[in-house]
């Protein structure tokens, strides 16, 4: 069992209320700034000889109890069981609960057969999916550190000269500073300030969502008219949008205040790019395996050359995410967890869709403002089987005035869960282009 699922078995009623009135009841409301988070390490001092020392039996049979810190602030200490190991934890309160992951609470997990130290987590956000670990090293005087952000290591065995034991006792923010240098604070100290166009833009975008539907091969021309992208042919009966389609529809509604004009459909589906063989070169008309591919591509060239006024802008090394800023990811299996490698980017396809949460979260911080295309690619038949980019999203990952990290999902003329959207294509591959989001909205 891991430590959340201890986190989770503590209080699972209370994780539920939390997180299903997420906007009545926000989770981050009170966070700090890292380095004003309140130091428990002389609490930690008095537990030194006794929670941290004595055997697993005589620990598990301790009472929680509730600490005041000398800065502000309550803790409540307690342990839990989680299989071979138990968990001390020091429970931060976040208004009126203590569940264990709110800002500044920290746990030590030590195995149950002998009572060593197996590692220390420490939560540096009201958000259970981020965290810095500390783990035993070959050599005594030393650990490891880990940085992990929604199951994406940002950092990874970085060998520090603090020991285990001396972890037990030191203020998290010395550790912190002593590592400045590769430790991505930026990460863990966003400034929901910062997201109000895009927040503005979401809810405009969701304002005329009852304009449109959803209709195959449905998108608008220049001229305003429905048409179907295939043979540019106006649209009958009942109108509307395809994934492709309603992506133009928001990128027309970006540009349309600025130019006065719509995009025109054909120079949306020309190729974009070096992409292709001879292999599937024989079967573009037939099976159109890069549509999603240029569509997007083609998007967002015209929409950065027109926001920036600069055709530099809309070159394809500026327009795509290219860079990750972890190299390995925790998967999670109904037979427990691993850590594998996660492959950097590929050319004509992306990224591997098992790492699109860690990664729109780092690219929230890293370029705040933007909103990305995403083409959803894989391995396709009949025979032969070619890598076919079959669906178009538009992803728009940002924080909201609470400081909660969340991604808004626009696809098929709809807003969709993102819950849903990360876990639906297993084994894909979704290649990310960006765009400056603008606060005005006119499709």
């Amino acid at each position: 069992m891991s430590i959340m699922s201890v986190l989770k078995r503590y209080n699972k009623k209370l994780l539920i209320i939390i997180f299903s009135l997420n906007f009545v009841f926000p989770m981050f409301a009170l966070d700090l700034p890292t380095r004003r988070i309140v130091d428990d390490s002389s609490l930690r001092i008095s537990m030194r000889n006794t929670w941290f020392a004595e055997t697993p039996n005589q620990v598990l049979k301790m009472s929680p109890f509730v600490h005041t810190l000398p800065g502000g602030g309550r803790v409540q200490v307690r342990s839990e069981v989680a299989q071979d190991e138990f968990v001390i934890i020091l429970a931060r309160e976040r208004n009126g609960l203590f569940p264990g992951w709110a800002q500044g609470s920290w746990l030590l997990t030590r195995k149950k057969n002998d009572g060593s130290i197996s590692r220390i987590r420490v939560f540096l956000r009201s958000d259970p999916n981020m965290y810095v670990q500390f783990r035993p090293s070959t050599a005594s005087d030393r650990s490891m550190m880990d940085v992990v952000i929604y199951d994406a290591y940002i950092v990874r065995s970085l060998s520090i000269p603090y020991s285990m034991n001396r972890l037990l006792v030191t203020p998290v923010e010395e550790v912190l500073s002593f590592v400045e240098t590769k430790f991505p604070r930026a990460y863990f100290d966003p400034d929901p300030r910062i997201y109000q166009d895009v927040r503005s833009f979401i809810s405009l975008v969701r304002k005329r969502l009852p304009e449109v539907n959803y209709n195959d091969d449905g998108a608008i021309d220049h001229n305003g008219q429905y048409v179907y992208i295939n043979t540019l042919t106006n649209q009958m009966g009942e109108f509307g949008l395809n994934c492709s389609g309603f992506a133009k529809w928001i990128v027309d509604g970006i540009l349309r205040p600025l130019t006065g004009t719509r995009l025109a459909v054909p120079p949306l589906t020309e190729p974009f790019g070096d992409r292709g063989s001879s292999l599937t070169n024989a079967f573009e008309r037939l099976r159109d395996p890069f549509f999603g591919l240029d569509w997007t591509r083609n998007l967002a060239s015209v929409a950065r050359e027109t926001i920036y006024s600069s055709p530099a802008m809309g070159k394809l090394e500026e327009l795509e995410v290219r860079r990750q800023p972890f190299a390995s990811i925790i998967q999670r299996t109904k037979d427990g967890t691993l850590i594998r490698s996660y492959p950097d980017f590929l050319l004509n396809a992306g990224y591997s869709f098992e790492g699109i949460q860690p990664l729109l979260y780092t690219l929230a911080i890293d370029e705040p403002g933007h909103i990305y295309l995403a083409s959803i690619s894989n391995d396709r038949g009949p025979s032969p089987y070619m890598r076919q980019h079959f669906h178009v999203a538009v992803l728009i990952p940002y924080f909201n005035e609470y400081g909660n990290f969340q991604v808004t999902v626009f696809e098929s003329a709809e807003e969709t869960s993102f819950s849903r959207f990360r876990t639906r294509y297993p084994g894909h591959f979704i290649n990310l282009v960006r765009i400056r989001v603008d606060p005005s909205f006119d499709p």
